[in-house]
């Protein structure tokens, strides 16, 4: 077969197949288009998903009648002044979105420039349909209809239309998001879905987009390496989600969707969440261009580093540096689901007493001498007055207290964030009262959480104390376990587990940390011989020992159901208040919450 030159309308559909996968590819090339006319506002409406109909106005600097004929050719572009293709700064420069959109739709360009007549170039699938003179002011209009209405091949593959609208509404949220100066509208049959405003901050921006709990929860990142900037936010560990749909990563303003993230938001987060929790995170990477390859996708969601060791390791340490620097902070306020399970329960009415006697009772305020007689025994007076009343009930039925005597000045709660322990209840929680409401703190969680943060200074040179066992404890495993055991004995032993090899299929433990106090050393053995198998062998062994000491703190924290001293609860609450991460436990879940005064005022009807 001889090679032929291939007709232009089957080039271009070839071109829209590489871009315009989907009216979501679409709709996010036509957004970009005018974010690159330094739009200020830009308003997006869609019908049945954009399958039917995409529609997107802007404030722009418009095109001339000239320049709309040519935006409608292949490769011919505004955004690459010069040959250097690396050298790129806007959101496109292929110039291929809007002849690729026009090749398989109805499309129906209008602009008007400054100063200028506004005119409309209408293009039926590859086709010049109408152009002629049109009324708008300065800025452009781009009309898609009928997406792949001629290319039934392609139109039986896209999903339902609440799919397709879905997808449609995730790419401008991350075009809003990368550029918080401008104001971005989006409609979705007539119904207004998104509406966000120009000129805010970052912070404001990102919650605005995901949650708006996220700006009372979430810490900042601001880290400069040489010539790379990297800033954003990111939740606070106990701020999670089940499903990793609200990570965002932004190169030089640019959303992209990288491996690479994900990567490194398990390392900075690891210890401080569970396996299956994902923060919300927004990261703005700022990187010379010389640096990035932003040309390797179409669509150009994706990107390459010239040092993705480099990168990983910036938002590794600034998340972790971040979170470092914000201590014990936690979820700063119960959810709403728990402030709405409290019930003010209607208090049943008393029964009257007994009219035998109703009539001979004293008033509750009145002397028992007016009933009995001043010479009279108080105590037989009580009983009597009791019986009477049928009022008794069994000693073992009412509530218990516990008071301790005061040894010291009780200390003052407007001193400590954490307040002051008032309590115990249930042997787990204890309750502490602050300046400003009621601190309700999980003993273990906590304990867990800075019982771990001491194993970790263990492992980055400050030794933990070990304690050395009367009787060392031969544990038997199998030999691979043995021989795992064998090859992290002296980074074991910087974390106070100190053991060595006893046989092929067996070790022997001679001491343990010494803040985790008496403990099964077989239990924990196996734990960590289990936690070294089982973790992703791509982890080099520090990594690995960082969650293996998770699950040896977990064998040393204070547990639920032990009854703490209020000399106890305090040193916790002290702790707490000076250690990083303690807001949270191991497993991402919140070590305390505080219930504001103003919440609890409400509880009681007195707001």
């Amino acid at each position: 077969m001889s090679i032929r030159r291939l007709p232009e309308k089957l080039v271009n559909r070839i071109a829209a197949g590489e871009v315009v996968e989907r009216p979501a590819a679409a709709l996010k090339e036509l957004v970009e288009n005018a974010i690159d006319a330094g739009a200020t506002r830009i308003s997006a409406r869609i019908a049945e998903g954009g399958i039917l109909r995409i529609e997107v106005e802007d404030d722009g600097c418009g095109m001339t009648a000239a320049d709309m004929a040519l935006a409608l050719e292949r490769h011919a572009t505004s955004k690459l002044p010069t040959d250097a293709i690396e050298d790129v700064a806007t959101m496109g420069f292929r110039g291929e979105a809007l002849p690729s959109i026009a090749s398989v739709a109805r499309l129906t360009l209008e602009s008007r420039i400054a100063g200028g007549d506004g005119w409309k170039r209408v293009v039926d699938n590859g086709g010049v349909a109408a152009e002629g003179p049109a009324g708008l002011a300065q800025g452009t209009r781009v009309m898609v209809e009928d997406l792949f209405a001629r290319v039934p091949a392609r139109r039986k593959f896209l999903r339902s239309a609440r799919s397709e609208y879905a997808a449609c509404l995730d790419a401008v949220r991350r075009l809003a998001m990368a550029r918080p100066d401008i104001a971005f509208v989006v409609e979705h049959d007539g119904r207004r879905v998104l509406d966000v405003q120009g000129g805010q901050d970052r912070v404001a921006r990102v919650a605005a987009l995901t949650s708006r709990d996220l700006v009372a929860n979430s810490i900042g990142v601001d880290l400069d390496r040489g010539d790379v900037h990297l800033g954003g936010v990111i939740s606070l560990p106990t701020y999670n989600r089940g499903i990793a749909d609200h990570q965002y990563l932004f190169v030089n303003g640019r959303p992209v969707k990288d491996r690479l993230l994900v990567g490194a938001l398990r390392g900075a987060y690891a210890d401080l969440l569970a396996r299956d929790r994902h923060p919300v995170v927004a990261l703005f990477l700022d990187v010379p261009t010389s640096e990035v390859d932003v040309n390797v996708h179409p669509a150009k969601t994706e990107v390459r580093f010239r040092d993705p060791q480099l990168i990983r390791g910036m938002i590794v340490g600034g998340l972790r540096r971040a979170l470092d620097e914000h201590g014990f902070r936690s979820v700063q306020r119960p959810a709403e689901a728990a402030l709405a399970a409290w019930q003010q329960e209607a208090v049943a009415p008393r029964p009257p007493a007994p009219t035998l006697f109703a009539s001979h009772l004293p008033h509750p305020q009145a002397p028992a001498e007016h009933l009995f007689g001043a010479d009279e025994d108080r105590a037989t007076t009580a009983l009597l007055r009791d019986r009477i009343v049928g009022f008794s009930p069994p000693s073992d039925a009412l509530p218990m207290g516990r008071a301790e005597p005061a040894v010291a000045p009780v200390p003052q709660a407007d001193a400590h964030p954490l307040g002051i322990a008032r309590g115990q209840i249930a042997k787990t929680y204890i309750v502490a009262e602050a300046e400003d409401g009621l601190v309700i703190v999980d003993q273990h969680a906590a304990h867990e959480r800075l019982v771990l943060e001491q194993l970790r200074r263990g492992m980055s040179g400050q030794a933990v104390p070990s304690q050395g066992l009367l009787l060392p404890e031969v544990v038997e495993l199998d030999e691979p376990a043995c021989d795992r055991l064998e090859a992290a004995a002296p980074q074991l032993a910087a974390l106070g587990v100190e053991l060595e090899r006893f046989g092929p299929a067996a070790v022997m433990v001679r001491a343990t940390p010494a803040m985790l106090g008496a403990i099964d050393c077989r239990k924990l053995v196996t734990d960590i011989s289990d936690d070294l198998a089982g973790y992703d062998a791509a982890l080099g062994l520090s990594e690995r020992l960082e969650l293996v000491a998770a699950t040896m703190a977990c064998h040393g924290s204070v547990r639920a159901g032990r009854t703490l001293s209020v000399a106890e609860m305090n040193a916790l609450l002290r702790t707490m208040e000076v250690t990083p991460h303690s807001g949270q436990c191991n497993h991402g879940r919140p070590t305390w919450v505080k219930l504001a005064m103003d919440d609890v005022e409400k509880l009681f009807g007195r707001k």
